[in-house]
């Protein structure tokens, strides 16, 4: 079915980075790939995961007995990846494997350099690239790449115990998180963005309580019916919530601290968010009357501001909080 021309589309990215700190095993790990040095951790059951983990998955019991396995593995599973993606271990088409290392029972998840998924196979011996630069994480792992030691099979099959010393641990990591989409609004909400395009305020009155929603939802989450009938709020509204905002965001240019607050918007039947600014923070408070202020080509009011009328009064707005 080809696309509705009327409703809005357009590329969403959500990103944020993770951080954690690790503990003596994690550490042990990541540590020991910036030195080339593959660790995996000893159950009770005697065998060796890798890559470690802190508890055993089976009876949940404290996991300390590390031991370094092999850089060298056998393939168990694997899928071609004829398109990586941006932030993938390789630009060019790869197989996603499963390495059981020497040494270890368990399979690792990473990247194979082959020249075609004919080159790839169950049984394939590999062995571990490692990355130019090292700094204590997966990717010290660059990838891994077929060798040819089928011959006589593993080298060295059995794991050396390892005491998890290292110069200078890796006691923490920021791992980056990151989704891209295309996010459409679909019918109602494009009305409404269009609508703010034009410094108008629209939404939708539902047939059955009358509630007017805004942002416009295409259908009232009260009654389950469909919303149609659009309806112009504002401009101004009253402050019914808030929040004083102390930590500063990554790339909004907004000195802290300021306000974000819960605006309703004069004929609608819930609260909206919006920064309040054109007033010292501390100075903000419920049932203060404000207004939007625009910025040339913005589709959207930059913040809100006092509007110069007198405080609403809270049976007005009591609802809405």
């Amino acid at each position: 079915m080809p696309a509705d021309p009327d409703v809005l589309r357009a590329p969403l990215v959500v990103s944020f980075p993770f951080t954690r700190s690790l503990g003596p095993v994690q550490s042990a790990f990541l540590t020991g790939l910036r030195e080339r040095t593959v660790l995996g951790v000893r159950t009770e059951a005697g065998t060796v995961l890798v890559p470690p983990v802190e508890y055993d998955p089976e009876t949940a019991a404290e996991l300390r007995d590390l031991v370094e396995v092999g850089t060298t593995g056998t393939v168990t599973t694997w899928a071609w990846n004829p398109e990586p993606r941006p932030g993938q271990p390789l630009t060019t088409p790869f197989a996603w494997v499963l390495v059981r290392l020497d040494g270890a029972g368990t399979a690792l998840l990473h990247a194979l350099d082959a020249p075609g998924p004919d080159h790839v196979r169950t049984g394939l011996r590999v062995r571990v690239r490692w990355a130019a630069e090292r700094h204590g994480a997966i990717t010290d792992i660059a990838c891994f790449e077929p060798c040819d030691d089928t011959a006589d099979g593993p080298e060295d099959p059995e794991p050396r115990a390892h005491d998890g010393a290292f110069t200078d641990p890796v006691t923490g990591i920021v791992a980056p998180a990151r989704l891209d989409y295309t996010y459409t609004p679909g019918r109602a909400q494009t009305a409404w963005l269009n609508a703010l395009a034009e410094r108008r305020t629209v939404g939708e009155r539902c047939p059955s309580c009358t509630q007017v929603y805004v942002p416009p939802r295409g259908a009232c989450p009260t009654c389950g019916v469909a919303t149609t009938e659009r309806v112009e709020v504002g401009p101004r509204g009253t402050v019914t919530t808030y929040c004083v905002v102390n930590i500063k965001a990554k790339n909004l240019d907004i000195d802290v601290p300021y306000v974000y607050a819960h605006i309703a918007l004069d004929g609608a039947g819930l609260a909206l968010h919006g920064r309040i600014a054109g007033i010292p923070y501390d100075q903000v408070r419920m049932g203060l009357r404000v207004e939007p202020v625009w910025t040339d080509g913005a589709r959207y009011p930059d913040h809100y501001r006092p509007s110069g009328e007198p405080d609403a009064d809270y049976d007005t707005y009591k609802e809405l909080l």
